[in-house]
């Protein structure tokens, strides 16, 4: 575990503290400081804090891997890992080709690097961030420029590579499911961590709303009022009562939040279950692969994702449909958002 203290006036205010635990992704909205701060870690931002604070950017023991790689196409793939390594051009040589056969592409070694393929241009970028036999790899969104198919074997890839290693690794991201697959994820938000933990526990229970938002939950709203209900709770929504099951929810600024996929569509009459039915009216209908993506009006603003091989008949938009929300799939958290959202 790596324990990382910084303090940033420029050119983004940030007051960091957060754990690196293996392969740790620093999860936050584009503009939130996620590479101002890896750079910052480098020695490339000036900042005060812990780990290397105070020590010029050549005498940090940090691996950086920027977006976009950052090969340079007028040297070969071996030469790009040994721009990091000092000594002979025969050692500079066997180093490279050592870190090269690390991540698999030996044989590309005299490669000129455009002729490469995103995910092995990765391992490239990842090869030299080696070579400076770091204590600490950053890693900035290092599946941006893939395709979603690319993305998924890649990110396999680096994150096996990674665990081989035992380097520790902050990988800054803007996606959602980069950091569904990391051992931790720490959340930027306003300059600060506002949350951070095993993926599992901020995607299923996001502490504020920003959080909700970054990991996916696309029905939010906020509560105007919060009140127990024999070891649950009652929260009132646009005038809308809701029941959850709150063990311990905030005592005021509170958000609710479902996702798409955990609300109940309820074809046909009424149902009998009463708790949290809402009559929505269907404002737009998108295919989503095997999926269908609901817009719905009615009490409050709803999106639904539903399977499209599940039985529900015909659906076209001016449809009206009884929804339920089960009190077990709700959240509840602070609210940071502007209150009128």
């Amino acid at each position: 575990m790596m324990r990382v203290n910084y303090r940033l006036a420029q050119p983004i205010a940030l007051d960091i503290t957060l754990e690196i635990i293996g392969f740790t992704v620093l999860l936050g909205s584009s503009g939130a400081g996620k590479t101002t701060l890896l750079k910052a870690v480098a020695g490339l931002l000036p900042g005060a804090g812990t780990p290397f604070g105070g020590l010029p950017p050549e005498y940090r023991p940090v691996g950086y891997m920027p977006q976009g790689y950052a090969l340079f196409p007028h040297l070969t793939v071996w030469r790009n890992v040994a721009y990091a390594i000092r000594g002979t051009r025969a050692a500079k040589y066997a180093r490279a080709c050592e870190l090269l056969t690390r991540v698999g592409l030996a044989e590309l070694a005299e490669r000129d690097p455009r002729t490469l393929s995103g995910g092995q241009m990765q391992r490239v970028a990842l090869a030299r961030a080696l070579a400076r036999e770091p204590e600490l790899l950053l890693l900035d969104e290092p599946t941006n420029a893939l395709d979603p198919a690319t993305r998924d074997r890649v990110l396999e890839e680096l994150r096996t590579l990674i665990n081989q290693l035992a380097v520790p690794a902050l990988v800054a991201t803007h996606d959602p499911h980069l950091a569904a697959i990391g051992d931790r994820v720490a959340v930027l938000a306003e300059g600060t961590i506002v949350q951070q933990d095993v993926p599992a526990a901020v995607f299923d229970y996001p502490a504020t709303s920003r959080v909700a938002r970054l990991v996916g939950f696309q029905n939010l709203w906020h509560a105007t009022a919060l009140a127990p209900d024999a070891g649950a709770a009652v929260a009132t929504v646009r005038g809308v009562e809701l029941h959850l099951v709150a063990t311990s929810p905030p005592t005021n600024d509170v958000g609710i939040a479902i996702r798409a996929r955990d609300v109940i569509v309820c074809p046909g009459e009424r149902p009998r279950e009463a708790v949290n039915l809402l009559q929505t009216q269907i404002v737009e209908l998108r295919p989503e692969g095997l999926a269908k993506r609901l817009v719905l009006n009615g009490p409050l603003p709803l999106e639904v994702t539903v399977d499209s091989r599940r039985n529900l008949g015909e659906l076209h938009a001016g449809d009206h449909l009884w929804v339920r929300l089960p009190p077990e799939r709700l959240r509840v958290f602070r609210w940071d958002d502007d209150p009128a959202t």
